[in-house]
């Protein structure tokens, strides 16, 4: 969608009716271009009365924090860190197909805890139409805890919230998708969160060399990197870095998946075609 076609500030109007009526709300923010955008409506329309909640657990990295707290800061968005604690959930940490029911559950809880001690009239969350297609156990948990999803409501597309972020001028309008990081774990490998903390380690070696939108897919012994094909021979280039940073984090393999990045859970227990990274020690 062109950022500055007609039909662009007709969907940000329509967003901003949609909180219009509201006397306030909650909203579940992540950081990403969805969330941020319904927040930046909501704030603009809402003031102070609009409230962004950040769940903080260790499946959220936190350089996501530390840039989803920037951003509300940089836009005068009132924001709360939500201390979350899925992992202590039996069924979250089994980590099984709906893992992200449980998750988000968690999550939702305490946002309608808030919401009803301190009497916000809604939560809301940046679901949009092009989830509506996709295996998202997390939206089940929001309709029953009462969530709304204007963007869906609305009929918002994942195209068009870029094309609105951007005549905001929002800096996340083109920000990679970032799912949690228990997505990057096998179903069935038990979420703890040491191995969080080591996938978000290995991930952040990749940040620091420049990469944008990647994935450190957990086996074991093995990271299995995932990166848009573009960036194949950039990632070679660093073959050495990337090694050493990930092998320092405790995974004795590097491997890049041929099958280039997949967003979400699409890659997580089935490797592709890999080839290591793994520089040989020499005896």
């Amino acid at each position: 969608m062109i950022h500055n076609s007609p039909v662009v500030q007709e969907k940000i109007d329509a967003l901003l009716d949609w909180f219009s009526p509201l006397d306030s709300a909650l909203v579940a923010y992540s950081g990403g271009v969805d969330s941020a955008l319904v927040m930046t409506l909501a704030h603009r329309q809402l003031g102070n009365r609009a409230v962004a909640c950040i769940g903080v657990s260790p499946s959220y990295p936190v350089r996501e924090m530390h840039q989803a707290v920037k951003l509300a800061q940089d836009l005068g968005v009132v924001f709360r860190l939500v201390e979350t604690d899925e992992h202590l959930d039996e069924d979250y940490a089994a980590n099984p197909r709906n893992r992200c029911y449980f998750c988000k559950s968690t999550l939702y809880q305490h946002l309608r805890r808030i919401a009803d001690a301190e009497n916000f009239a809604l939560i809301v969350d940046g679901s949009n139409q092009s989830d509506l297609g996709d295996d998202r156990p997390g939206m089940t948990a929001a309709a029953e805890s009462g969530v709304r999803s204007p963007l869906i409501e609305l009929g918002v597309t994942k195209d068009e919230v870029r094309g609105m972020a951007k005549r905001l001028d929002l800096p996340v309008w083109d920000k990679p998708a970032m799912a949690c990081l228990s997505s990057r774990v096998p179903h069935g490998t038990p979420i703890t969160p040491h191995l969080l903390r080591q996938i978000e380690a290995a991930e952040d070696v990749l940040v620091e060399q420049g990469f944008r939108q990647f994935r450190v897919r957990h086996h074991g012994q093995v990271a299995r990197i995932e990166l848009p094909i573009q960036d194949f021979s950039v990632a070679l280039v660093q073959r050495e870095a990337l090694v050493e940073g990930i092998r320092n984090v405790g995974y004795q393999f590097v491997c890049l998946d041929l099958a280039g990045f997949r967003s979400g859970t699409d890659g997580v227990d089935t490797a592709h075609h890999v080839v290591p990274l793994t520089v040989e020690r020499k005896a």
